[in-house]
């Protein structure tokens, strides 16, 4: 990280201008000649920039280009922030919208995929744009926070389906917004009886720590339960600025998770997730996911094999902490939402005993408890329907008549 002062553009700029974050927002860096002023860029390079930001847009703010070693064309910040000519390759198997969350948004900005959660985008504004972004056909095509009619029939549509009992509010970012006006939003979903849980997913503790004032944790102290889960990729990221800021949310009383992506030439290596998951839970911050680089068209080049994120969770389970290991999922295309993938642990099995292996290699067998009964369907939440499960594999154990098939199958199960 370098003292700002030492770039020339910011040689004037004051500790009291730079710690403001909408300063930072205001002098976010958007083009190719501003961007040269900050770190060197070769004719090639500008050409490239250039001919990227006709279909993709650039917004950086100038702290987070700070973390960039200006010497290190392979950095790992510049390659989450600063465009590439491969962003406009498209390959096969790239899609607009790999998650399919539009086909599951049955009002404007609302996926309601699983049974008791929904996310609620409420911006397509961020105050960086990464290059992975998985969201990339909305967000920074159009700086547009969605208006206050599409965020109000969101909110009835959650009041209206009390099933929902956890509610992502994200974006774009939503602390993109002032304090006051995210305030109406989360109030307005916490005055919801039925909702138990509100989640902000934003990465500015990574990218503009500054946004995290006294006035907005006080502010968040009000609602909770409240969550947040953030967006660390990289040791380089961690700070004295970023843990300041998520000291400051612990110290309110959020916990939150980490949602690192495996990214190629960034952070594709056991040593460096491990050094990045130490570093989180030295701040407070719980790893959460590692997700497997999804399918949005121009982010290809950032994608590993899955093989490579198995072999990252085995360099870490038993290698470090429980806690200090996310759990590795592949958010399935077309919408088959999170699919946690790991190494194999279980070798084999039969009917009274399991045949297990640890991370050492040491082969050991459990042996069943055969012994009849359980407290399952003696409890009082057993029969509550908040609790019941109405579909899935899961369903199968409490009715195994019920079979799972694919929609399209051409041969029916009797």
């Amino acid at each position: 990280m370098r003292d700002f002062r030492s770039i020339p553009l910011w040689k004037d700029v004051t500790d009291e201008q730079w710690n403001d974050w909408k300063w930072q927002l205001q002098n976010s860096i958007t083009d190719t000649e501003t961007l040269s002023k900050v770190i060197p860029l070769t004719p090639d390079d500008e050409r490239e920039i250039r001919g990227t930001l006709k279909t993709f847009s650039m917004s950086v703010t100038p702290y987070y280009l700070s973390l960039i070693n200006p010497e290190n064309k392979n950095d790992p910040v510049r390659a989450q922030s600063i465009p590439t000519i491969l962003e406009t390759h498209v390959h096969m198997g790239d899609l607009l919208d790999p998650l399919d969350e539009e086909a599951d948004s049955p009002v404007h900005g609302i996926t309601h995929r699983y049974p008791d959660r929904v996310l609620m985008l409420t911006t397509a504004v961020c105050s960086m744009y990464c290059r992975h972004c998985t969201r990339r056909r909305m967000v920074g095509e159009v700086d547009r926070h969605y208006t206050k009619d599409i965020i109000e029939k969101q909110v009835e549509y959650i009041r209206t389906h009390p099933q929902v009992r956890d509610v992502l509010i994200s974006g774009g970012d939503p602390l993109m917004f002032t304090t006051k006006k995210l305030e109406e939003i989360i109030k307005a979903v916490r005055d919801i009886p039925s909702v138990e849980v509100i989640r902000l997913g934003t990465r500015m503790p990574v990218v503009l720590p500054q946004r995290i004032t006294d006035e907005l944790t006080e502010m968040l102290k009000k609602y909770h339960p409240i969550y947040i889960n953030t967006h660390f990729n990289h040791p380089n990221e961690i700070t004295p600025d970023s843990i300041r800021a998520c000291e400051k949310l612990a110290d309110a009383g959020i916990p939150m998770g980490n949602q690192t992506v495996l990214l190629k030439n960034v952070n594709d290596c056991p040593h460096i997730i491990k050094k990045l998951m130490h570093g989180l839970v030295k701040m407070r911050v719980k790893p959460y996911y590692l997700y497997q680089c999804d399918l949005s068209r121009g982010i290809s080049h950032f994608r590993t094999t899955i093989g490579k994120g198995i072999e990252i969770i085995e360099s870490l389970r038993g290698h470090t902490s429980g806690y200090a290991v996310p759990t590795y999922v592949v958010d399935a295309p077309g919408g088959g939402g999170k699919i946690p993938i790991g190494p194999d642990y279980l070798i084999s099995r039969n009917d009274h005993l399991s045949i297990l292996r640890n991370w050492e290699g040491v082969i050991t067998v459990y042996h069943e408890n055969v012994t009849p009964g359980s407290v399952c369907g003696h409890d009082e939440a057993c029969f509550d329907p908040k609790y019941a499960i109405e579909k899935g594999v899961a369903r199968i154990f409490t009715h195994p008549e019920e079979i799972i098939e694919p929609s399209q199958k051409p041969r029916k199960l009797s």
